[in-house]
Protein backbone atom coordinates (compact mmCIF):
# COMPACT_ATOMS: atom_id res chain seq x y z
CA UNK A 1 0.00 0.00 0.00
CA UNK A 2 1.35 3.51 0.06
CA UNK A 3 2.67 2.93 2.86
CA UNK A 4 3.08 -0.95 3.73
CA UNK A 5 4.08 -0.62 7.67
CA UNK A 6 1.30 1.76 8.50
CA UNK A 7 -1.35 -0.73 9.99
CA UNK A 8 -5.13 0.27 8.56
CA UNK A 9 -8.43 -1.04 9.15
CA UNK A 10 -9.98 -2.47 6.38
CA UNK A 11 -13.76 -3.51 5.89
CA UNK A 12 -15.61 -6.34 4.44
CA UNK A 13 -18.87 -4.33 3.03
CA UNK A 14 -21.60 -7.55 1.50
CA UNK A 15 -25.14 -9.13 1.51
CA UNK A 16 -23.72 -12.23 0.34
CA UNK A 17 -22.88 -13.81 3.15
CA UNK A 18 -24.57 -16.73 4.87
CA UNK A 19 -23.90 -19.17 7.86
CA UNK A 20 -25.79 -21.89 6.65
CA UNK A 21 -25.63 -22.03 2.90
CA UNK A 22 -22.81 -19.57 2.35
CA UNK A 23 -20.88 -19.86 -1.12
CA UNK A 24 -17.68 -18.11 -2.56
CA UNK A 25 -18.16 -15.11 -0.41
CA UNK A 26 -18.33 -16.73 2.72
CA UNK A 27 -15.40 -18.61 1.72
CA UNK A 28 -13.64 -15.43 0.41
CA UNK A 29 -14.48 -13.65 4.39
CA UNK A 30 -13.13 -16.63 6.36
CA UNK A 31 -9.90 -16.76 4.15
CA UNK A 32 -9.11 -13.20 4.61
CA UNK A 33 -9.40 -12.85 8.16
CA UNK A 34 -6.91 -15.58 8.38
CA UNK A 35 -4.54 -13.83 5.75
CA UNK A 36 -4.85 -10.65 7.42
CA UNK A 37 -4.76 -11.69 11.00
CA UNK A 38 -1.77 -14.19 10.49
CA UNK A 39 0.49 -12.10 8.12
CA UNK A 40 -0.52 -8.29 8.30
CA UNK A 41 -0.62 -5.73 10.77
CA UNK A 42 -4.09 -4.48 9.76
CA UNK A 43 -7.32 -4.61 11.40
CA UNK A 44 -10.23 -6.32 9.88
CA UNK A 45 -13.70 -4.79 10.16
CA UNK A 46 -16.71 -7.19 8.01
CA UNK A 47 -19.83 -6.13 7.88
CA UNK A 48 -22.47 -9.09 6.97
CA UNK A 49 -26.82 -9.48 7.24
CA UNK A 50 -27.84 -11.97 10.27
CA UNK A 51 -30.71 -12.40 12.22
CA UNK A 52 -30.04 -9.55 14.74
CA UNK A 53 -27.67 -6.34 15.56
CA UNK A 54 -24.57 -7.87 17.14
CA UNK A 55 -21.04 -6.46 17.23
CA UNK A 56 -18.52 -9.02 18.22
CA UNK A 57 -14.26 -7.87 18.64
CA UNK A 58 -11.54 -10.33 18.74
CA UNK A 59 -8.30 -8.37 18.75
CA UNK A 60 -7.81 -7.58 15.40
CA UNK A 61 -10.94 -8.83 13.84
CA UNK A 62 -14.28 -6.79 13.95
CA UNK A 63 -17.37 -9.04 13.14
CA UNK A 64 -20.40 -6.90 12.92
CA UNK A 65 -23.84 -8.52 12.09
CA UNK A 66 -26.60 -6.17 10.34
CA UNK A 67 -30.10 -7.09 11.63
CA UNK A 68 -32.25 -7.68 8.28
CA UNK A 69 -35.02 -10.16 6.88
CA UNK A 70 -34.71 -13.07 5.35
CA UNK A 71 -34.85 -13.28 1.40
CA UNK A 72 -37.60 -15.11 0.31
CA UNK A 73 -37.52 -18.53 -0.82
CA UNK A 74 -33.72 -18.57 0.20
CA UNK A 75 -33.66 -19.55 3.47
CA UNK A 76 -30.18 -18.95 4.72
CA UNK A 77 -29.96 -15.50 2.94
CA UNK A 78 -30.81 -12.29 4.88
CA UNK A 79 -30.61 -8.57 3.19
CA UNK A 80 -29.57 -5.95 4.90
CA UNK A 81 -32.60 -2.79 3.60
CA UNK A 82 -31.45 -0.87 7.62
CA UNK A 83 -28.44 1.09 5.80
CA UNK A 84 -28.40 3.54 8.97
CA UNK A 85 -27.58 1.00 10.93
CA UNK A 86 -24.44 0.83 8.58
CA UNK A 87 -23.62 3.88 7.81
CA UNK A 88 -23.25 4.04 11.73
CA UNK A 89 -20.70 1.42 11.62
CA UNK A 90 -19.13 2.99 9.07
CA UNK A 91 -18.74 6.06 10.89
CA UNK A 92 -18.21 4.54 14.29
CA UNK A 93 -15.16 2.77 13.42
CA UNK A 94 -13.86 5.46 10.44
CA UNK A 95 -11.87 2.26 7.98
CA UNK A 96 -9.39 3.65 5.73
CA UNK A 97 -11.00 1.22 2.91
CA UNK A 98 -14.05 -0.31 2.51
CA UNK A 99 -14.13 -3.29 0.14
CA UNK A 100 -17.83 -3.64 -1.30
CA UNK A 101 -18.62 -7.82 -2.35
CA UNK A 102 -22.06 -6.92 -4.15
CA UNK A 103 -24.41 -4.86 -6.30
CA UNK A 104 -27.53 -3.74 -4.85
CA UNK A 105 -27.86 -1.12 -1.72
CA UNK A 106 -25.11 -1.49 0.29
CA UNK A 107 -22.23 -0.45 -2.62
CA UNK A 108 -24.11 3.21 -1.96
CA UNK A 109 -23.50 3.46 1.62
CA UNK A 110 -20.34 3.05 0.82
CA UNK A 111 -20.31 5.26 -1.84
CA UNK A 112 -22.01 7.95 0.14
CA UNK A 113 -19.83 7.18 3.54
CA UNK A 114 -17.04 7.78 1.09
CA UNK A 115 -18.72 11.53 0.01
CA UNK A 116 -18.67 12.45 3.47
CA UNK A 117 -15.04 11.25 3.53
CA UNK A 118 -12.99 11.79 0.88
CA UNK A 119 -9.74 9.84 2.19
CA UNK A 120 -11.77 6.67 2.69
CA UNK A 121 -10.47 4.42 -0.61
CA UNK A 122 -13.53 1.99 -2.10
CA UNK A 123 -13.09 -0.72 -3.71
CA UNK A 124 -15.40 -2.87 -5.40
CA UNK A 125 -15.88 -6.74 -5.94
CA UNK A 126 -17.34 -7.76 -9.29
CA UNK A 127 -18.28 -11.58 -8.61
CA UNK A 128 -21.29 -11.61 -10.78
CA UNK A 129 -22.01 -10.04 -14.04
CA UNK A 130 -25.65 -9.10 -12.28
CA UNK A 131 -27.19 -7.46 -15.27
CA UNK A 132 -26.44 -10.93 -17.40
CA UNK A 133 -26.94 -13.51 -14.24
CA UNK A 134 -29.41 -12.13 -12.22
CA UNK A 135 -31.66 -10.12 -14.47
CA UNK A 136 -31.45 -11.15 -18.06
CA UNK A 137 -31.05 -15.04 -17.81
CA UNK A 138 -33.54 -14.94 -15.19
CA UNK A 139 -36.11 -12.70 -16.79
CA UNK A 140 -36.34 -13.80 -20.18
CA UNK A 141 -37.45 -17.20 -18.04
CA UNK A 142 -40.30 -15.09 -16.76
CA UNK A 143 -41.36 -12.49 -19.40
CA UNK A 144 -39.34 -13.30 -22.26
CA UNK A 145 -36.16 -12.34 -24.04
CA UNK A 146 -37.89 -8.60 -25.22
CA UNK A 147 -38.73 -8.03 -21.75
CA UNK A 148 -35.34 -9.15 -20.27
CA UNK A 149 -33.25 -7.11 -23.05
CA UNK A 150 -34.78 -4.16 -21.38
CA UNK A 151 -34.60 -4.61 -18.09
CA UNK A 152 -30.68 -5.73 -18.99
CA UNK A 153 -30.51 -2.24 -20.13
CA UNK A 154 -32.02 -0.85 -17.34
CA UNK A 155 -29.16 -2.93 -14.58
CA UNK A 156 -26.30 -2.09 -17.00
CA UNK A 157 -26.99 1.42 -16.31
CA UNK A 158 -26.87 1.12 -13.13
CA UNK A 159 -23.49 -1.03 -12.76
CA UNK A 160 -22.21 1.94 -15.18
CA UNK A 161 -23.60 4.82 -12.74
CA UNK A 162 -22.31 2.76 -9.50
CA UNK A 163 -18.98 1.38 -10.16
CA UNK A 164 -17.66 4.19 -11.52
CA UNK A 165 -17.96 5.69 -7.95
CA UNK A 166 -15.42 3.41 -7.03
CA UNK A 167 -11.70 4.18 -6.95
CA UNK A 168 -11.04 0.70 -8.02
CA UNK A 169 -12.87 -2.34 -9.01
CA UNK A 170 -11.48 -6.22 -9.41
CA UNK A 171 -12.92 -8.79 -10.74
CA UNK A 172 -11.67 -12.69 -11.07
CA UNK A 173 -11.81 -13.40 -14.76
CA UNK A 174 -10.00 -11.97 -18.01
CA UNK A 175 -13.51 -11.79 -19.84
CA UNK A 176 -15.41 -10.42 -16.82
CA UNK A 177 -12.80 -7.47 -17.11
CA UNK A 178 -13.64 -7.04 -20.56
CA UNK A 179 -17.71 -6.74 -20.26
CA UNK A 180 -17.26 -4.31 -17.44
CA UNK A 181 -14.70 -2.57 -20.11
CA UNK A 182 -17.67 -2.66 -22.33
CA UNK A 183 -19.39 -0.90 -19.78
CA UNK A 184 -17.40 1.62 -19.76
CA UNK A 185 -15.68 0.97 -16.03
CA UNK A 186 -11.70 0.63 -17.44
CA UNK A 187 -10.52 1.18 -13.61
CA UNK A 188 -10.62 -2.63 -13.61
CA UNK A 189 -7.86 -5.34 -11.74
CA UNK A 190 -7.97 -9.15 -12.77
CA UNK A 191 -7.74 -11.45 -9.30
CA UNK A 192 -8.37 -14.88 -9.14
CA UNK A 193 -9.57 -16.88 -5.83
CA UNK A 194 -7.76 -20.01 -4.71
CA UNK A 195 -8.37 -23.04 -2.25
CA UNK A 196 -6.82 -25.30 -0.22
CA UNK A 197 -5.01 -27.91 -1.70
CA UNK A 198 -4.58 -30.00 1.63
CA UNK A 199 -7.69 -29.85 2.28
CA UNK A 200 -9.39 -30.78 -1.23
CA UNK A 201 -7.47 -33.31 -1.82
CA UNK A 202 -7.95 -37.57 -3.43
CA UNK A 203 -6.86 -39.10 -0.56
CA UNK A 204 -10.21 -37.69 1.14
CA UNK A 205 -12.07 -40.26 -1.05
CA UNK A 206 -13.96 -42.75 0.72
CA UNK A 207 -16.24 -45.59 -0.86
CA UNK A 208 -18.73 -45.35 1.98
CA UNK A 209 -20.05 -41.98 1.60
CA UNK A 210 -22.63 -43.40 -1.36
CA UNK A 211 -23.81 -45.33 1.37
CA UNK A 212 -24.43 -42.81 3.85
CA UNK A 213 -26.31 -40.36 1.44
CA UNK A 214 -28.23 -43.44 0.60
CA UNK A 215 -27.52 -43.87 -2.95
CA UNK A 216 -28.06 -47.58 -4.78
CA UNK A 217 -26.44 -46.15 -8.12
CA UNK A 218 -23.30 -48.10 -8.83
CA UNK A 219 -22.01 -46.31 -11.87
CA UNK A 220 -20.23 -42.83 -11.77
CA UNK A 221 -21.67 -40.29 -9.37
CA UNK A 222 -22.14 -36.84 -10.10
CA UNK A 223 -21.52 -34.04 -7.76
CA UNK A 224 -22.67 -30.43 -7.60
CA UNK A 225 -21.86 -27.86 -4.60
CA UNK A 226 -23.80 -24.35 -4.60
CA UNK A 227 -27.01 -22.51 -4.37
CA UNK A 228 -29.98 -24.72 -5.75
CA UNK A 229 -31.45 -21.45 -7.57
CA UNK A 230 -32.15 -20.04 -10.80
CA UNK A 231 -29.09 -18.19 -10.96
CA UNK A 232 -26.94 -21.45 -10.97
CA UNK A 233 -29.42 -23.34 -13.21
CA UNK A 234 -29.80 -26.08 -10.92
CA UNK A 235 -32.68 -27.30 -12.68
CA UNK A 236 -30.53 -27.77 -15.70
CA UNK A 237 -28.51 -30.45 -13.84
CA UNK A 238 -32.00 -32.38 -12.92
CA UNK A 239 -32.81 -32.59 -16.25
CA UNK A 240 -29.75 -33.61 -18.02
CA UNK A 241 -29.70 -36.16 -15.23
CA UNK A 242 -33.08 -37.59 -16.55
CA UNK A 243 -31.54 -37.81 -20.17
CA UNK A 244 -28.64 -40.26 -19.45
CA UNK A 245 -28.53 -43.48 -20.27
CA UNK A 246 -30.46 -46.16 -17.87
CA UNK A 247 -27.54 -48.69 -18.05
CA UNK A 248 -24.94 -45.89 -17.13
CA UNK A 249 -26.53 -46.44 -13.81
CA UNK A 250 -25.56 -43.19 -12.20
CA UNK A 251 -25.96 -40.75 -9.20
CA UNK A 252 -26.15 -37.26 -8.43
CA UNK A 253 -25.50 -35.58 -5.31
CA UNK A 254 -27.21 -32.09 -5.20
CA UNK A 255 -25.23 -29.95 -2.01
CA UNK A 256 -26.67 -26.93 -0.93
CA UNK A 257 -29.92 -24.92 -0.33
CA UNK A 258 -32.07 -22.83 -2.07
CA UNK A 259 -34.87 -21.37 -3.74
CA UNK A 260 -35.39 -24.35 -5.91
CA UNK A 261 -34.67 -27.18 -3.85
CA UNK A 262 -38.17 -28.31 -2.26
CA UNK A 263 -39.38 -27.98 -5.74
CA UNK A 264 -36.24 -30.28 -7.23
CA UNK A 265 -36.41 -32.95 -4.52
CA UNK A 266 -40.26 -33.39 -5.89
CA UNK A 267 -39.14 -33.68 -9.45
CA UNK A 268 -36.40 -36.56 -8.42
CA UNK A 269 -38.85 -38.75 -6.99
CA UNK A 270 -37.96 -42.15 -8.02
CA UNK A 271 -34.27 -40.83 -9.45
CA UNK A 272 -31.13 -41.40 -7.68
CA UNK A 273 -30.79 -38.15 -6.55
CA UNK A 274 -29.30 -37.05 -3.27
CA UNK A 275 -30.11 -33.87 -1.28
CA UNK A 276 -27.58 -33.78 1.80
CA UNK A 277 -28.63 -29.99 1.81
CA UNK A 278 -25.52 -27.21 2.89
CA UNK A 279 -22.01 -28.72 4.13
CA UNK A 280 -20.81 -26.24 6.40
CA UNK A 281 -17.90 -28.44 7.97
CA UNK A 282 -15.05 -27.78 5.12
CA UNK A 283 -13.73 -31.40 5.76
CA UNK A 284 -16.72 -32.40 5.57
CA UNK A 285 -17.34 -31.30 1.85
CA UNK A 286 -14.49 -32.01 0.82
CA UNK A 287 -14.89 -35.65 1.66
CA UNK A 288 -17.71 -35.56 -0.32
CA UNK A 289 -15.97 -34.10 -3.38
CA UNK A 290 -13.47 -36.73 -3.52
CA UNK A 291 -15.69 -39.24 -2.97
CA UNK A 292 -17.96 -38.54 -6.58
CA UNK A 293 -16.62 -39.22 -10.00
CA UNK A 294 -17.60 -35.86 -11.86
CA UNK A 295 -18.53 -32.47 -10.73
CA UNK A 296 -20.54 -30.89 -12.89
CA UNK A 297 -21.99 -27.14 -13.00
CA UNK A 298 -25.16 -25.65 -15.24
CA UNK A 299 -23.95 -21.74 -14.18
CA UNK A 300 -23.92 -20.04 -17.60
CA UNK A 301 -21.95 -16.55 -16.03
CA UNK A 302 -19.82 -17.76 -13.87
CA UNK A 303 -17.09 -15.45 -12.36
CA UNK A 304 -14.73 -17.54 -10.91
CA UNK A 305 -16.11 -21.05 -9.07
CA UNK A 306 -14.73 -21.51 -5.89
CA UNK A 307 -16.45 -25.08 -6.44
CA UNK A 308 -15.15 -26.15 -9.58
CA UNK A 309 -11.83 -25.35 -8.43
CA UNK A 310 -12.07 -27.33 -5.29
CA UNK A 311 -14.02 -30.42 -6.99
CA UNK A 312 -10.69 -30.06 -9.05
CA UNK A 313 -8.21 -30.30 -6.34
CA UNK A 314 -9.99 -33.18 -5.15
CA UNK A 315 -9.27 -34.87 -8.52
CA UNK A 316 -12.31 -34.92 -10.26
CA UNK A 317 -12.84 -34.01 -14.09
CA UNK A 318 -15.59 -31.07 -14.25
CA UNK A 319 -18.32 -31.05 -17.00
CA UNK A 320 -19.94 -27.24 -17.34
CA UNK A 321 -21.16 -25.00 -19.77
CA UNK A 322 -18.65 -23.33 -22.64
CA UNK A 323 -19.56 -19.56 -21.14
CA UNK A 324 -18.20 -17.10 -18.63
CA UNK A 325 -15.11 -17.87 -16.56
CA UNK A 326 -15.89 -21.84 -17.25
CA UNK A 327 -14.02 -21.60 -20.37
CA UNK A 328 -11.03 -20.45 -18.30
CA UNK A 329 -11.26 -22.78 -14.99
CA UNK A 330 -11.80 -25.97 -17.50
CA UNK A 331 -8.99 -25.99 -20.44
CA UNK A 332 -8.85 -28.85 -23.00
CA UNK A 333 -7.62 -32.29 -20.93
CA UNK A 334 -9.00 -31.58 -17.37
CA UNK A 335 -13.19 -31.46 -18.37
CA UNK A 336 -15.72 -30.62 -20.42
CA UNK A 337 -17.64 -27.70 -21.86
CA UNK A 338 -20.63 -27.75 -23.76
CA UNK A 339 -23.51 -24.85 -25.04
CA UNK A 340 -25.67 -23.05 -22.77
CA UNK A 341 -28.49 -24.74 -22.16
CA UNK A 342 -28.39 -27.69 -24.31
CA UNK A 343 -29.06 -30.57 -21.65
CA UNK A 344 -29.06 -33.23 -23.92
CA UNK A 345 -24.62 -32.47 -25.32
CA UNK A 346 -24.77 -31.62 -20.80
CA UNK A 347 -25.63 -35.41 -20.93
CA UNK A 348 -23.34 -36.64 -23.48
CA UNK A 349 -20.42 -34.74 -22.03
CA UNK A 350 -20.90 -36.29 -18.78
CA UNK A 351 -20.82 -39.90 -20.04
CA UNK A 352 -17.58 -39.01 -22.53
CA UNK A 353 -16.38 -37.99 -19.26
CA UNK A 354 -16.88 -41.46 -17.61
CA UNK A 355 -16.52 -43.58 -20.44
CA UNK A 356 -12.95 -41.59 -21.65
CA UNK A 357 -9.82 -41.52 -19.31
CA UNK A 358 -11.84 -40.26 -16.20
CA UNK A 359 -8.56 -40.53 -14.03
CA UNK A 360 -5.91 -39.00 -16.29
CA UNK A 361 -8.88 -35.50 -16.13
CA UNK A 362 -9.14 -35.50 -12.69
CA UNK A 363 -5.01 -35.97 -12.19
CA UNK A 364 -4.48 -32.93 -14.95
CA UNK A 365 -7.31 -31.32 -12.99
CA UNK A 366 -5.96 -31.18 -9.66
CA UNK A 367 -2.27 -30.16 -11.40
CA UNK A 368 -3.55 -27.42 -13.18
CA UNK A 369 -5.38 -26.17 -9.81
CA UNK A 370 -2.40 -26.68 -7.46
CA UNK A 371 0.18 -24.64 -10.00
CA UNK A 372 -2.46 -21.61 -10.08
CA UNK A 373 -4.62 -21.19 -7.31
CA UNK A 374 -3.45 -20.75 -3.63
CA UNK A 375 -5.45 -18.06 -1.53
CA UNK A 376 -2.07 -16.28 -0.26
CA UNK A 377 -1.15 -15.38 -4.12
CA UNK A 378 -4.95 -14.05 -4.08
CA UNK A 379 -4.42 -11.76 -1.26
CA UNK A 380 -0.98 -10.59 -1.86
CA UNK A 381 -2.58 -9.46 -5.41
CA UNK A 382 -5.53 -7.61 -3.57
CA UNK A 383 -3.55 -6.01 -0.48
CA UNK A 384 -0.32 -5.42 -2.61
CA UNK A 385 -2.08 -4.35 -6.16
CA UNK A 386 -5.54 -3.28 -5.86
CA UNK A 387 -5.86 -1.69 -2.41
CA UNK A 388 -2.92 0.39 -3.23
CA UNK A 389 -4.02 1.86 -6.03
CA UNK A 390 -7.26 2.93 -4.52
CA UNK A 391 -5.66 4.37 -1.77
CA UNK A 392 -3.66 6.62 -4.45
CA UNK A 393 -6.81 7.61 -6.06
CA UNK A 394 -8.38 8.25 -2.51
CA UNK A 395 -5.19 10.47 -1.86
CA UNK A 396 -5.13 12.72 -4.51
CA UNK A 397 -8.89 12.76 -4.44
CA UNK A 398 -8.57 14.10 -0.90
CA UNK A 399 -5.31 16.33 -1.69
CA UNK A 400 -7.45 18.20 -4.97
CA UNK A 401 -11.10 18.87 -2.64
CA UNK A 402 -13.15 17.12 -5.04
CA UNK A 403 -15.86 14.58 -3.77
CA UNK A 404 -18.73 12.53 -5.58
CA UNK A 405 -18.56 10.24 -8.83
CA UNK A 406 -16.46 13.21 -10.58
CA UNK A 407 -13.90 12.93 -9.12
CA UNK A 408 -13.38 9.68 -8.43
CA UNK A 409 -13.89 8.96 -12.31
CA UNK A 410 -11.36 11.32 -13.25
CA UNK A 411 -8.94 10.08 -10.54
CA UNK A 412 -9.25 6.43 -11.75
CA UNK A 413 -7.90 7.89 -14.80
CA UNK A 414 -4.91 10.05 -13.26
CA UNK A 415 -2.96 8.62 -10.85
CA UNK A 416 -3.92 5.17 -10.82
CA UNK A 417 -2.86 4.97 -14.70
CA UNK A 418 0.40 6.75 -13.45
CA UNK A 419 0.62 4.14 -10.89
CA UNK A 420 0.81 1.51 -13.13
CA UNK A 421 3.20 2.66 -15.52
Amino acid sequence: MADPTRPLLLCDLTQSYAPHGGGGIGTYLREKQRYVLERTPHRLLQIVPGPEDRIVEQGRLIWAQVGADQVRGSPNYRFIMRTGVVRKLLEQYQPDLIESQCPWVLPWTAINYGRAHPKTALVAGYHTDFPEAHIYRVGSSLFGSFVARGLRRLATGYAQLTYREFDRVYTLSSAMAQTLRGYGIDHVDVMSLGVDTALFHPKRRDPDWRTEISLKARGPLLVYAGRLDNEKRAQHLLDMFKRLPSALDAGLVLIGDGKLRQSLEEQSLGWEVAFPGFISDRLALARALASADVYVSAMADETFGISVVEAQASGLPVVGMASGAMTDRVPHGIGLLVPVDDTQAFADAVVAAWTGDRRAMGRAARDHVVSRFDWSQTFQSLLGEVYPKALLAAEHRARSGRSGLSSRFLSNRDPVRRANR
